[in-house]
């Protein structure tokens, strides 16, 4: 659910097989045409909002999904009535409150300001209802939510080009959100990015929190 892109939906149509069936859902399902398969389907949903999908799935994921839905406790009620029995959620939220810095080591300019729009982009995600300290509940809400075999672990890398790459996409997607916001100007986040592309920044992310546990 949420699932943004077809990444994770191919890799899941990879392990089910031409036997097994994958439903990718989402509000925005405009990269469906590249995903739609014999095994895959697509359809539009909005997880806070609308009821389960019909039938009962072995695996229902959601990932960087929850954090943005005002009505969370509704979206997770939702997730676990998709489940059929013994199956098994697997949520992954990211914890920017257990962590705040992209760059842990602020040994100069370039870092402070990569510091400076990450603490602007906390502000504006705070600001569109997202909660900052979302990931680090996962274990104690599946539990709450009657689910069982609880078990949760932290990713959280320091520096890989992975992460440089997301900078710089996440702050050309924000960024007409933080210049209207007077979070920052254009010439401070042109800055940041020719930082970012150039390669001498150690970019860190926020502790991506992945909790699962299995309905009775």
């Amino acid at each position: 659910m949420g699932a943004g892109g077809p990444s994770v939906v191919r890799w899941l149509a990879d392990r089910v097989g031409p036997s097994g069936h994958v439903l990718g859902t989402d509000l925005d399902t405009s990269w469906a045409a590249t995903a739609v398969s014999d095994v895959v389907e697509v359809r539009r949903h909005a997880v806070g909002l609308d009821a389960p999908p019909p039938g009962g799935f072995d695996l229902v994921h959601a990932r960087l999904v929850l954090v943005h839905v005002p009505d969370r406790e509704r979206a997770l009620r939702t997730l676990v009535a998709a489940l059929r029995p013994g199956g098994r959620l697997l949520l992954e939220d990211a914890d920017p409150a257990l962590q705040p810095l992209i760059c842990l080591d602020e040994q100069g300019p370039d870092e402070a300001l990569a510091n400076r729009l990450r603490r602007a982009f906390r502000e504006l995600l705070a600001s569109r209802g997202a909660d900052l300290a979302y990931g680090r509940t996962l274990p104690r809400a599946l539990r709450e939510a009657g689910l069982t075999d609880v078990t949760a672990d932290a990713y959280f890398p320091i520096t890989s080009p992975a992460c440089t790459a997301l900078e710089a996409a996440t702050v050309r997607q924000i960024r007409g959100g933080l210049v209207s916001a007077g979070l920052a100007t254009d010439a401070e986040i042109d800055q940041h990015l020719a930082n970012v592309t150039s390669g001498r920044l150690d970019l860190a992310t926020s502790p991506m929190i992945s909790a699962s546990g299995r309905r009775p």
